[in-house]
């Protein structure tokens, strides 16, 4: 635009221009009049604002003088003298004192909502409207509201922005289930727009209020993962659902919305919020309805003619209501033409009458009354093939199986009703046996070659219905060939011998499908013994055939992996057995004793890989070591050999501990199949008493002295096989005379579900028990092991004398 810089503020565009040399001195800025305008604007409001609050106040006080002016039989300005008097001697405010009159007066259930909020406190701190006046004006407004979305607001603005909401939203519910958006407050009309219409089954809160009839509070609608109304615009929050109805016909539900997850309210807010949907039921039932907008005699014409015109027995019910206008039972309007039920009553008897006098047994959790009053309440039509309708006759309880139908029209709700035939149900379930069994029924003339085949016989052959059955006699040629001895076997039986008989055979079916098929049959003779007939069935037995194949292979393939496993256990125990026999020849060495034990697994198939090993070197010195192959088996069996063996050449060449295991961990790693162990290698020189040791993951040495025991000190060093750069720590210990050391594997110690801790604290107990000699201490030890791993156990002691 010519002559005004684009990045001019509005402000400046709606000042008025002015000569900037022209102003005179003490003159206001610019900016100082749009902050008047502003102040002026903002002040308007709230006079608007007050303005439509005094409004509803003076509805509320102009129905108040209504009931003076009828209770003091005085004319209006007297009624209006007296309540301000009264209001001077109570010292209230004349608009709590109105909401107070209304509250006695109307006696309702705002009322006791309100007089419960009167009681707490007689107006609210801060000049601000009591609860109950709130309550009142939020009445007098909703009653004065031209159309839904009025209410809306009005609920909003004098009755949940105190407690907090945010939004609001009115529901309707339509007979079809359908939720329909009738009006609402504090959304965009875009959400609005985009939630005018909820079809039947979507899953939303305001449909669970209708389903459970009861409110229902969310205290984060995030959290249920429900979608619904101003879930664009708010934040995902608190929602109160309420079903809103009257005389128990819920006819729509309130919504509530708070902008932050919040608990569920005390019972007094809860109440509060119930009267608010009776506001919004009183709104819906007065609310103009694109259907049912007819009168109450129109409709129930049209509803007895359209029941007149069923074939089945149906029942015109209206709710009958207390004093109170609760539900208690539904009066039976009209019974239609063909109308009968279990006792054969006429349509004249049940007319007019009480539903559940009529049929008291309909009553109770479940029973067919439930389902009336929920489909009355909700709008949600029932459909079932299977209900029971029971009746009493002389003290005898009768049922019978129905088809039942239940929907709502209006105030009214259609109950429609079938009875099954007993013979009829008892034919539809044994078609369905024969359809789940895969069985077909037939008949055969002897006399007459008239077959009857069920339909399901047909499916079972692949024929169409149309077909003609196929004889008995002509069986064989619709088998494989190699069944033809087996059907000659049993036409033989059934029609020469005259006896039931049945046989197993492929059938070739025309579309080229082998079927695995039995047929059993049995004779019918006339008094004579003649045969005149044939009767049986047959049943595709085609998936208990191939299960049964399966099943025979997966056990031949069973047994067969079995003898392998077994074969392979038995040489793996073999090979240890060898290598490790369960006691070792004492090593003749002066002032030491040695005693070794191994004990296998007590199941044979669990071969472990436990290994133990005691030599005098070249040196004069002592190996003394233990380890453990992780897993079981051959394999294990093998790789203990490998480490055993490796691990008596590399103590020939003199090298301490420490670097036997390093060269031992190599081995594992690179000269196998990558096993992984533990192992604990010692080298005794009897010349000093001194021992030397390392360890790779395993468990440390036990060292009994002056009949005390403990674990020696420990040292680091990783698990064999695992990392290629391992290095291991090399720990020494001075022995003495009499002292006794125990290198074992875990199988001495490890129990299932137990801290290793105290497993250790077991073996040290046990090891410092008192013993004769060495070789009565590790009997001792395994005899009184509490292991339950089931585990390979090798045991070393060493005895300085």
């Amino acid at each position: 635009m010519p002559g005004i810089d684009q990045r001019t503020p509005l402000p400046a565009l709606l000042a008025p221009r002015r000569d900037p040399d022209a102003l005179a001195p003490g003159a206001a800025e610019p900016g100082q009049g749009l902050t008047r305008l502003a102040a002026t604007v903002d002040r308007l409001r709230r006079e608007v604002r007050l303005a439509h609050a005094a409004a509803d106040g003076r509805a509320l006080v102009e129905l108040a003088k209504g009931i003076l002016v009828e209770r003091l039989h005085c004319g209006p300005a007297d009624a209006a003298r007296q309540l301000d008097a009264l209001a001077g001697d109570a010292g209230m405010p004349v608009l709590e004192l109105a909401a107070d009159i209304v509250n006695q007066a109307a006696q309702d259930k705002m009322a006791g909502t309100a007089r419960a909020f009167l009681a707490r406190a007689q107006s609210a701190p801060g000049g601000q409207p009591s609860e109950s006046v709130r309550m009142r004006t939020t009445e007098s407004a909703v009653l004065a509201a031209g159309d839904t979305q009025t209410v809306a607001q009005s609920l909003l603005v004098h009755a949940l922005a105190p407690l907090g909401a945010v939004a609001v939203a009115i529901w309707e519910a339509n007979a079809d289930s359908s939720l329909a958006l009738a009006g609402c407050a504090g959304l965009a009309a875009e959400e609005a727009q985009r939630w005018h219409y909820v079809p039947p089954g979507v899953g939303v809160p305001a449909r669970r209020a209708l389903t459970e009839r009861a409110l229902v509070w969310l205290e984060d609608l995030a959290a249920t993962g429900l979608p619904s109304i101003g879930g664009h615009d708010l934040p995902a929050g608190a929602r109160a659902v309420i079903p809103a109805g009257t005389g128990g016909r819920i006819l729509g539900v309130l919504e509530i919305c708070w902008p932050h997850p919040r608990p569920a309210p005390p019972e007094r807010v809860q109440r509060q919020l119930e009267a608010l949907s009776q506001l919004c039921a009183h709104t819906l039932e007065t609310r103009p309805s694109g259907v049912w907008d007819r009168s109450a005699t129109a409709e129930s014409g049209e509803l007895a003619e359209l029941a007149d015109s069923l074939l089945d027995s149906a029942l015109l019910l209206r709710p009958h209501l207390d004093a109170a206008g609760e539900l208690v039972d539904f009066r039976i309007h009209h019974a239609n033409r063909n109308f009968t039920d279990l006792l054969a009553r006429k349509r004249e008897q049940v007319s007019g009458a009480l539903f559940l006098e009529v049929y008291p047994m309909s009553a109770g959790a479940g029973g067919l009354f439930d389902k009336i009053e929920h489909v009355h309440a909700t709008g949600e039509p029932f459909r079932a093939s299977h209900v029971v309708l029971p009746a009493v006759v002389d003290q005898v309880t009768l049922t019978a199986m129905a088809e039942v139908s239940i929907s709502r029209h209006g105030e009214h709700v259609l109950l429609v009703w079938r009875i099954q035939d007993e013979t009829a149900r008892l034919a539809n379930l044994l078609q369905h046996a024969q359809r789940l069994g895969r069985i077909g029924g037939f008949e055969e003339n002897i006399l007459t070659s008239v077959i009857t085949w069920n339909s399901q016989l047909f499916t079972l052959h692949g024929l169409p219905e149309t077909a003609a059955p196929i004889p008995l006699e002509q069986l064989a040629v619709h088998a494989h060939p190699d069944d033809t001895r087996a059907i000659t076997r049993f036409l033989r039986t059934l029609l020469h011998q005259h006896r039931p008989a049945s046989t197993a055979f492929r059938l070739r079916r025309p579309d080229g499908i082998l079927r695995h098929v039995r047929v059993i049959a049995e004779p019918l003779l006339d008094s004579d013994g003649l045969l005149v007939a044939v009767r049986g069935a047959y049943q595709d037995i085609s998936a208990q055939h191939w299960t049964e194949v399966a099943l025979s292979a997966t056990r031949d393939q069973l047994a067969h992996t079995e003898q392998q496993a077994a074969e392979s256990n038995r040489l793996a125990l073999q090979l240890q057995q060898a290598i490790m026999p369960p006691s070792h020849t004492p090593i003749d060495t002066p002032g030491l004793r040695i005693a070794v034990r191994y004990q296998p697994a007590e199941t044979d198939y669990v071969v472990g890989g436990d290994w133990y090993d005691a030599i005098t070197l070249p040196t004069g010195e002592i190996l003394l070591s233990v380890g453990d192959i992780t897993g079981h088996g051959i394999q294990a069996a093998t790789g203990m050999v490998v480490l055993r063996n490796a691990l008596r050449g590399l103590a020939a060449t003199g090298a301490g501990p420490a670097q036997l295991l390093g060269w031992l961990n190599l081995v594992a790693r690179h000269l196998t199949d990558r096993i992984h162990a533990t192992a604990l290698c010692g080298l005794y020189d009897p010349a000093t008493r001194l021992l030397r040791w390392a360890r790779a993951g395993h468990l440390p040495p036990v060292l009994i002295r002056d009949g005390h025991a403990d674990t020696l000190p420990m040292i680091t060093g990783r698990l064999l096989g695992v990392f290629a750069d391992n290095t291991y720590d090399e720990g020494q210990v001075q022995l003495h005379a009499h002292d006794v050391l125990l290198l074992y594997t875990d199988g001495l110690i490890e129990r299932r579900g137990h801290p290793l801790d105290d497993c250790l604290t077991h073996l040290l107990t046990q090891a410092a028990a008192h013993a004769d000699n060495l070789e009565q201490r590790v009997d001792h030890l395994l005899a009184h092991s509490a292991s339950d791993t089931d585990d390979d156990t090798c045991l070393i002691g060493i005895e300085l004398t």
